[in-house]
């Protein structure tokens, strides 16, 4: 332009030097996850607004350390009990679109049989959908969460876990090694079988489980299975207890027939059945149902 001096080509060297160290340092800066649906999310930066619609990615959020982060919870998350109090979005499955709009989240956290992510990714909300059905799903997926919040050492998280998981298993008698155990996730009837993550704390425990890995991790079973199969303990929630012993057969079983049946109450039965941090919990939990069933005489 006329009147400008023509700026000295060092100068303008520098500049361009300037904007692109500007340009890569922002790019690095941007992070991207790879949930278990195999797609890769974007973010510029860790996000700060985090709504969950499963318990157990709730309950990781916070055991690294990031529980303030999180602006609303599905219904079911209640632990850690700072969570309680946080605006509730409805179920996993079900969630309120609106109420998740609302609360403006930089990401939502779901199962991967959530049915709302493409919803939810059509009006801009970014979606990472994580369900851990094994050890080695929650070891990865903290992981997961640890690159998606920044938490360097997420794995930590994991070590606890583990050494929670081996101290339950050392605690137990060789007496009580080689249970025959039926875990009922829920009345009609599921079952954890060997493949899932209380069937893996089962077998790290010394117990056998008495559905096979390759019937999948919850399957449903036929009630004529469970009676054939006529296991030494049986594991259930209150929820699901109720009548168990009036199903066709089932008194006949063993366990039942010699009281070997442990009732969870509620929150016992939430430790066990989310696979997250409490995972040495329901260990424990699982390890001294095992060592009171094995002193129960008929």
């Amino acid at each position: 332009m006329p009147g400008l001096k023509r700026l000295p080509r060092w100068v303008t060297l520098a500049a361009l030097t300037v904007l692109t160290t500007l340009t890569a340092a922002g790019a690095a800066q941007a992070l991207q996850v790879t949930d278990e649906r195999g797609v890769t999310v974007t973010f510029a930066q860790p996000p700060q607004r985090i709504v969950s619609l499963l318990p157990s990615l709730t309950e990781t959020v916070c055991a690294l350390g990031q529980c303030q982060r999180l602006v609303g919870v599905d219904r079911y998350s209640d632990f850690p009990l700072s969570v309680r109090s946080l605006p509730q979005v409805g179920g996993g499955l079900d969630p309120n679109i609106e109420a998740i709009v609302a609360l403006k989240p930089d990401v939502v956290l779901m199962a991967t049989s959530s049915r709302v992510g493409d919803r939810l990714q059509s009006l801009g909300i970014k979606v990472v959908a994580l369900e851990p059905m094994s050890h080695a799903d929650v070891k990865r997926v903290l992981q997961t969460l640890g690159q998606l919040l920044d938490v360097p050492d997420a794995q930590q998280v994991w070590r606890v876990i583990d050494a929670g998981v081996l101290a339950a298993a050392q605690s137990l008698p060789a007496s009580v090694k080689q249970t025959r155990v039926y875990f009922e996730v829920n009345s009609a009837p599921y079952a954890a079988g060997e493949a899932s993550f209380i069937g893996e704390t089962l077998t790290r425990l010394g117990a056998r489980n008495i559905v096979p890995g390759h019937l999948g991790p919850f399957p449903k079973l036929n009630p004529e299975f469970v009676v054939r199969a006529n296991s030494d303990v049986i594991m259930v929630g209150d929820r699901n207890y109720a009548g168990m012993d009036g199903r066709p057969g089932w008194s006949g079983m063993r366990a039942i027939r010699e009281r070997r049946v442990c009732v969870f109450s509620a929150a016992q039965s939430d430790a066990l059945v989310r696979p997250g941090p409490r995972m040495a919990e329901g260990a424990r939990i699982m390890a001294q149902c095992l060592q009171e069933m094995a002193g129960r005489t008929p």
